[in-house]
């Protein structure tokens, strides 16, 4: 019965809580939009037999979002949440618990009560993004899997599934182990690099923003949320050819249709040209600016209320003693 006062009294339990915290905002703001980046982001489908004429443009993110809400419903673009808001908690409070440790632990200069230095920043979060796939790989799959299923993907079963347990339950009946982490290669490619430039962004996006703020912490909400928000633009500008390429891996279904990161490469560019690398960018973009503003204001925030819930706790006990 100790074990809660306890954990959220340590520093490391406030960061793992207003992690878990960010993550859920994220989801929950952003979700529609990932909706629409993995849809823009996958192949056309193939000619009929007998037709030879070449495939036509790509549906712009205007076009294929009024066209999903004509043909399937506003619900369709919160198809497959259910996986990543089940798993985001305890996978974001996870990330920034991690990435707090090893900041710390790879500057020798710093201390608890000081910051680390960008150069630990950045490494830290290197460390944090190439850990966190073990965890990200099979929830992302099975949200791909949930929201392409609506748009007539090959692996879509009749009547479709119930939800990421289903759709997850079902992988592994046909695909085995393997199959579930479909893409945890290219994905830890993708998300290492990512989350140093995602922290490092965010550190000096403050700090330029409010000086004196990463020693104080006394940020407004508004340099919260544009700080997050241009750590998540800088995050995915630098490695969005690799999420095309692990969307991609991960959307099929037995028999793969790819032989790997280097062949769905090759074919993606071959057959529809380098523009593919970049396809769903401007979504991508928007979305990431939300989601990310709201995760690194939410996880802020619910520091700052634990940490002053925290103090308030100590200044009873010391009045009774």
């Amino acid at each position: 019965m100790e074990f809660w006062p306890e954990f959220l009294a340590s520093s490391w339990g406030k960061e793992f809580v207003a992690g878990g915290v960010g993550g859920m905002a994220g989801v929950l703001a952003g979700h529609p939009l990932d909706t629409l980046r993995i849809r823009l982001q996958q192949p056309p489908p193939p000619a009929s037999p007998g037709i030879t004429a070449a495939p036509g443009r790509p549906a712009s993110a205007a076009t294929l979002l009024r066209g999903i809400l004509r043909s399937e419903g506003p619900s369709a673009l919160y198809r497959g949440m259910g996986a990543p808001l089940a798993s985001v908690a305890f996978q974001n409070a996870m990330v920034f618990q991690v990435y707090a440790i090893l900041s710390r632990s790879l500057d020798p200069t710093s201390s608890i009560s000081e910051t680390p230095s960008y150069a630990s920043v950045a490494l830290a979060g290197v460390g944090t993004g190439a850990l966190q796939t073990l965890i990200l790989s099979p929830v992302e799959l099975v949200k791909i899997r949930l929201q392409l299923e609506a748009a007539g993907q090959k692996h879509r079963l009749p009547g479709g599934h119930r939800g990421p347990v289903d759709m997850a339950r079902d992988i592994l009946r046909k695909e085995g182990v393997r199959g579930i982490y479909r893409g945890l290669a290219v994905t830890a490619l993708r998300d290492a690099p990512a989350h140093g430039v995602y922290f490092w962004t965010y550190e000096y996006a403050r700090e330029r923003l409010h000086p004196g703020c990463r020693h104080g912490g006394q940020e407004s909400l508004a340099t919260m949320l544009v700080s997050g928000g241009l750590a998540g633009v800088a995050s995915w500008v630098c490695c969005y050819p690799l999420d095309v390429v692990k969307s991609r891996l991960q959307a099929q279904s037995y028999p793969p249709r790819y032989r790997g990161i280097v062949d769905c490469f090759r074919r993606s560019v071959r057959e529809e040209g380098l523009p593919v690398l970049w396809r769903g960018l401007g979504t991508a973009v928007a979305r990431a600016f939300v989601v990310n503003g709201a995760i690194f204001s939410a996880y802020e925030l619910a520091l700052r209320f634990l940490a002053s819930s925290s103090s308030n706790d100590q200044r009873l006990v010391m009045e009774e003693n």
